[in-house]
Protein backbone atom coordinates (compact mmCIF):
# COMPACT_ATOMS: atom_id res chain seq x y z
CA UNK A 1 0.00 0.00 0.00
CA UNK A 2 1.12 3.33 -0.69
CA UNK A 3 1.03 6.75 0.66
CA UNK A 4 1.12 9.65 -1.07
CA UNK A 5 2.87 12.57 0.28
CA UNK A 6 1.33 15.70 0.83
CA UNK A 7 2.95 18.75 -0.35
CA UNK A 8 5.27 20.58 1.42
CA UNK A 9 3.65 23.95 2.79
CA UNK A 10 6.75 25.25 3.84
CA UNK A 11 7.88 26.48 0.58
CA UNK A 12 7.10 30.22 0.49
CA UNK A 13 4.64 31.17 -2.37
CA UNK A 14 6.20 34.84 -3.26
CA UNK A 15 8.56 35.20 -5.44
CA UNK A 16 11.49 37.80 -5.79
CA UNK A 17 9.26 39.21 -8.34
CA UNK A 18 5.98 39.29 -6.07
CA UNK A 19 7.87 41.03 -3.17
CA UNK A 20 9.43 43.69 -5.95
CA UNK A 21 6.00 44.83 -6.70
CA UNK A 22 4.74 44.84 -3.26
CA UNK A 23 7.80 47.12 -2.57
CA UNK A 24 7.33 49.68 -5.40
CA UNK A 25 3.48 49.78 -3.90
CA UNK A 26 4.77 50.84 -0.44
CA UNK A 27 6.45 53.76 -1.52
CA UNK A 28 2.58 54.95 -2.27
CA UNK A 29 1.92 53.93 1.30
CA UNK A 30 1.38 57.87 2.24
CA UNK A 31 -0.53 58.82 -1.07
CA UNK A 32 -4.17 57.95 0.55
CA UNK A 33 -3.73 58.81 3.74
CA UNK A 34 -6.61 59.46 5.93
CA UNK A 35 -7.17 61.27 9.49
CA UNK A 36 -9.78 58.48 10.02
CA UNK A 37 -7.81 55.25 8.96
CA UNK A 38 -4.51 56.87 8.61
CA UNK A 39 -2.07 54.42 6.12
CA UNK A 40 -4.51 51.68 5.91
CA UNK A 41 -5.41 52.03 2.15
CA UNK A 42 -1.65 51.87 1.27
CA UNK A 43 -1.34 49.12 3.76
CA UNK A 44 -4.05 47.11 1.37
CA UNK A 45 -2.99 48.68 -1.90
CA UNK A 46 0.25 46.98 -1.26
CA UNK A 47 -0.64 43.93 -0.07
CA UNK A 48 -2.77 43.05 -3.51
CA UNK A 49 -0.30 41.44 -5.17
CA UNK A 50 -0.05 38.74 -2.23
CA UNK A 51 -3.78 38.76 -1.70
CA UNK A 52 -4.44 37.72 -5.15
CA UNK A 53 -1.45 35.09 -5.21
CA UNK A 54 -2.61 33.40 -1.82
CA UNK A 55 -6.18 33.47 -2.79
CA UNK A 56 -6.43 33.03 -6.48
CA UNK A 57 -9.16 30.99 -6.26
CA UNK A 58 -11.47 32.15 -3.75
CA UNK A 59 -12.57 35.54 -4.73
CA UNK A 60 -14.41 35.69 -1.42
CA UNK A 61 -11.12 34.95 0.27
CA UNK A 62 -9.66 37.98 -1.28
CA UNK A 63 -12.56 40.33 -0.17
CA UNK A 64 -12.06 39.50 3.19
CA UNK A 65 -8.19 40.13 3.36
CA UNK A 66 -8.79 43.32 1.95
CA UNK A 67 -10.84 44.08 4.05
CA UNK A 68 -9.68 43.56 7.73
CA UNK A 69 -6.53 45.27 5.77
CA UNK A 70 -8.32 48.60 5.56
CA UNK A 71 -8.86 48.83 9.04
CA UNK A 72 -6.63 51.47 11.12
CA UNK A 73 -2.64 51.58 10.19
CA UNK A 74 -0.08 53.96 11.40
CA UNK A 75 3.15 53.36 11.93
CA UNK A 76 6.70 54.74 10.63
CA UNK A 77 6.30 54.45 6.80
CA UNK A 78 10.14 53.06 5.96
CA UNK A 79 9.96 50.37 8.82
CA UNK A 80 6.17 49.48 7.90
CA UNK A 81 7.76 47.31 5.42
CA UNK A 82 8.41 44.86 7.77
CA UNK A 83 5.15 44.70 9.28
CA UNK A 84 3.82 44.03 5.40
CA UNK A 85 6.13 40.97 5.37
CA UNK A 86 4.97 39.33 8.84
CA UNK A 87 1.22 40.19 7.63
CA UNK A 88 1.88 38.44 3.97
CA UNK A 89 3.88 35.65 5.88
CA UNK A 90 0.31 35.26 8.26
CA UNK A 91 -1.81 35.52 5.23
CA UNK A 92 0.38 32.38 3.47
CA UNK A 93 -0.14 30.33 6.54
CA UNK A 94 -3.71 30.94 6.91
CA UNK A 95 -4.35 30.26 2.83
CA UNK A 96 -2.63 27.18 3.20
CA UNK A 97 -4.77 26.09 5.68
CA UNK A 98 -3.11 26.40 9.28
CA UNK A 99 -5.24 27.87 11.99
CA UNK A 100 -4.17 31.21 11.70
CA UNK A 101 -7.32 33.66 12.50
CA UNK A 102 -8.52 36.82 11.09
CA UNK A 103 -7.90 38.87 14.51
CA UNK A 104 -4.69 36.88 14.90
CA UNK A 105 -3.76 38.63 11.91
CA UNK A 106 -4.79 42.03 12.84
CA UNK A 107 -3.50 41.66 15.92
CA UNK A 108 -0.37 40.86 15.28
CA UNK A 109 -0.14 43.93 12.99
CA UNK A 110 -1.57 46.10 14.87
CA UNK A 111 1.40 45.18 17.79
CA UNK A 112 3.88 45.76 15.60
CA UNK A 113 2.55 49.70 15.04
CA UNK A 114 4.14 50.76 18.22
CA UNK A 115 7.11 48.95 18.51
CA UNK A 116 8.38 49.70 14.92
CA UNK A 117 7.61 53.65 14.60
CA UNK A 118 9.23 53.76 18.32
CA UNK A 119 12.30 52.70 16.51
CA UNK A 120 11.77 53.96 13.29
CA UNK A 121 11.08 57.86 14.30
CA UNK A 122 14.20 57.73 16.06
CA UNK A 123 16.65 56.61 14.22
CA UNK A 124 15.57 58.04 11.02
CA UNK A 125 13.90 60.99 11.76
CA UNK A 126 15.80 62.17 14.64
CA UNK A 127 18.90 61.09 14.22
CA UNK A 128 19.83 60.05 10.43
CA UNK A 129 17.86 62.60 8.60
CA UNK A 130 19.59 65.32 10.76
CA UNK A 131 22.92 64.15 10.75
CA UNK A 132 23.14 63.45 7.48
CA UNK A 133 21.31 67.73 6.49
CA UNK A 134 24.62 68.57 9.29
CA UNK A 135 26.76 67.06 7.27
CA UNK A 136 25.58 68.03 3.86
CA UNK A 137 25.27 71.64 5.04
CA UNK A 138 28.28 71.81 6.43
CA UNK A 139 30.02 70.77 2.92
CA UNK A 140 27.94 73.48 1.37
CA UNK A 141 28.75 75.84 3.68
CA UNK A 142 32.47 75.45 2.51
CA UNK A 143 31.48 75.95 -1.24
CA UNK A 144 31.29 72.16 -1.68
CA UNK A 145 28.25 70.53 -4.69
CA UNK A 146 28.68 67.60 -2.31
CA UNK A 147 27.05 68.91 0.41
CA UNK A 148 23.48 68.23 -1.37
CA UNK A 149 24.48 65.50 -2.86
CA UNK A 150 25.19 64.03 0.50
CA UNK A 151 21.82 64.51 2.00
CA UNK A 152 19.90 63.39 -0.94
CA UNK A 153 22.13 60.13 -1.65
CA UNK A 154 22.55 59.46 1.55
CA UNK A 155 18.94 59.23 3.11
CA UNK A 156 17.29 57.70 -0.12
CA UNK A 157 19.90 54.89 0.05
CA UNK A 158 18.76 54.51 3.91
CA UNK A 159 15.22 54.29 2.57
CA UNK A 160 15.80 52.34 -0.40
CA UNK A 161 17.89 49.40 1.72
CA UNK A 162 15.29 49.92 4.98
CA UNK A 163 12.39 49.21 2.55
CA UNK A 164 13.40 46.39 0.50
CA UNK A 165 15.11 44.41 3.72
CA UNK A 166 12.57 45.16 5.81
CA UNK A 167 10.38 43.68 3.45
CA UNK A 168 12.21 40.65 2.73
CA UNK A 169 13.36 39.57 6.37
CA UNK A 170 9.63 40.61 7.57
CA UNK A 171 8.19 37.99 4.78
CA UNK A 172 10.98 35.17 6.00
CA UNK A 173 11.05 35.19 9.30
CA UNK A 174 7.58 36.00 9.89
CA UNK A 175 5.87 35.93 13.12
CA UNK A 176 9.32 34.96 14.93
CA UNK A 177 10.19 38.63 14.38
CA UNK A 178 7.37 39.88 16.72
CA UNK A 179 9.42 37.48 19.71
CA UNK A 180 12.29 39.71 19.07
CA UNK A 181 10.26 42.55 19.25
CA UNK A 182 8.83 41.63 22.25
CA UNK A 183 12.38 40.84 23.38
CA UNK A 184 14.36 44.10 23.35
CA UNK A 185 16.21 43.47 20.36
CA UNK A 186 15.13 46.72 18.81
CA UNK A 187 15.33 48.75 21.41
CA UNK A 188 18.78 47.95 21.56
CA UNK A 189 19.02 49.37 17.83
CA UNK A 190 17.42 52.25 18.58
CA UNK A 191 19.82 53.16 21.98
CA UNK A 192 23.14 52.24 19.44
CA UNK A 193 21.83 54.63 16.87
CA UNK A 194 20.81 57.33 19.69
CA UNK A 195 23.99 57.38 20.83
CA UNK A 196 25.87 57.56 17.45
CA UNK A 197 23.74 60.50 16.50
CA UNK A 198 24.56 62.36 19.58
CA UNK A 199 28.16 61.92 19.13
CA UNK A 200 27.82 63.39 15.52
CA UNK A 201 25.66 66.37 16.68
CA UNK A 202 28.06 66.99 19.55
CA UNK A 203 31.05 67.23 16.98
CA UNK A 204 29.41 69.14 14.86
CA UNK A 205 27.87 72.07 17.58
CA UNK A 206 31.41 73.09 18.16
CA UNK A 207 32.04 73.31 14.11
CA UNK A 208 28.85 75.31 13.25
CA UNK A 209 27.84 77.58 15.81
CA UNK A 210 29.74 80.39 16.56
CA UNK A 211 29.16 82.72 19.34
CA UNK A 212 31.12 86.04 20.08
CA UNK A 213 31.07 88.55 22.89
CA UNK A 214 33.00 91.94 21.32
CA UNK A 215 32.67 92.98 24.98
CA UNK A 216 35.94 95.04 25.93
CA UNK A 217 37.55 94.14 29.77
CA UNK A 218 40.68 95.62 29.34
CA UNK A 219 43.21 97.46 26.77
CA UNK A 220 46.50 97.40 27.70
CA UNK A 221 49.61 98.70 25.85
CA UNK A 222 53.04 97.00 25.75
CA UNK A 223 55.50 100.16 26.58
CA UNK A 224 58.32 98.64 24.14
CA UNK A 225 55.75 98.08 20.94
CA UNK A 226 52.93 100.20 21.19
CA UNK A 227 50.62 97.64 20.59
CA UNK A 228 47.58 97.73 22.44
CA UNK A 229 46.16 94.39 23.29
CA UNK A 230 42.60 94.19 23.83
CA UNK A 231 40.90 91.55 26.06
CA UNK A 232 37.03 90.90 25.32
CA UNK A 233 34.62 88.48 27.08
CA UNK A 234 35.00 86.27 24.04
CA UNK A 235 39.05 85.95 24.41
CA UNK A 236 38.74 85.05 27.81
CA UNK A 237 36.21 82.28 27.07
CA UNK A 238 38.46 80.84 24.16
CA UNK A 239 41.15 80.49 27.12
CA UNK A 240 38.67 79.04 29.12
CA UNK A 241 37.24 76.23 26.53
CA UNK A 242 37.08 77.00 23.05
CA UNK A 243 33.21 76.41 21.88
CA UNK A 244 32.05 77.15 25.91
CA UNK A 245 29.00 79.29 24.45
CA UNK A 246 28.15 77.61 21.80
CA UNK A 247 27.77 74.47 24.31
CA UNK A 248 26.46 76.27 26.94
CA UNK A 249 23.17 77.15 24.24
CA UNK A 250 23.12 73.99 22.61
CA UNK A 251 22.49 72.30 26.92
CA UNK A 252 19.84 75.54 27.11
CA UNK A 253 18.11 74.43 24.34
CA UNK A 254 17.98 71.08 25.54
CA UNK A 255 17.12 72.16 28.63
CA UNK A 256 13.96 74.05 27.32
CA UNK A 257 12.77 71.32 25.15
CA UNK A 258 12.54 69.19 28.12
CA UNK A 259 10.59 71.94 29.88
CA UNK A 260 8.22 71.38 26.81
CA UNK A 261 8.68 74.87 25.72
CA UNK A 262 7.95 74.68 21.68
CA UNK A 263 10.91 74.57 19.34
CA UNK A 264 9.14 76.76 17.62
CA UNK A 265 9.27 79.52 20.26
CA UNK A 266 12.88 78.45 21.36
CA UNK A 267 13.88 79.50 17.37
CA UNK A 268 12.02 82.71 17.37
CA UNK A 269 13.75 83.66 20.99
CA UNK A 270 17.06 82.54 19.43
CA UNK A 271 16.46 85.00 16.24
CA UNK A 272 15.68 87.96 18.74
CA UNK A 273 18.14 87.66 21.13
CA UNK A 274 20.67 87.91 18.30
CA UNK A 275 18.65 90.55 16.31
CA UNK A 276 19.25 92.56 20.01
CA UNK A 277 22.66 91.45 21.13
CA UNK A 278 24.36 92.65 17.60
CA UNK A 279 22.07 95.93 17.62
CA UNK A 280 23.34 96.68 20.81
CA UNK A 281 26.79 95.34 20.46
CA UNK A 282 26.82 92.80 22.90
CA UNK A 283 27.24 90.08 20.28
CA UNK A 284 29.35 90.19 17.11
CA UNK A 285 29.32 88.75 13.68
Amino acid sequence: MTTETAPATSEKMLTTRDLRRMYWRSTFLLGSFNFERMQAMGFCYTLMPAIRKFYRDDKSAQAAALKRHLEFYNTHPWVSSVVFGVTAAMEEQKAKGEEISEETITSVKVGLMGPLAGVGDPIFWGTARPVLAALGASLALNGSFLGPLLFFVGINVLRVLTRWYGLKVGYERGTTLVTEVGGGQLKKITQMAAIMGLFVMGALVSKWTTIKFPTVVSKVADPDTQIVKVTTVQSILDQLLPGLAALGLTFLCMWLLNKKVNALWIILGMFAVGILGRWTGFLGV
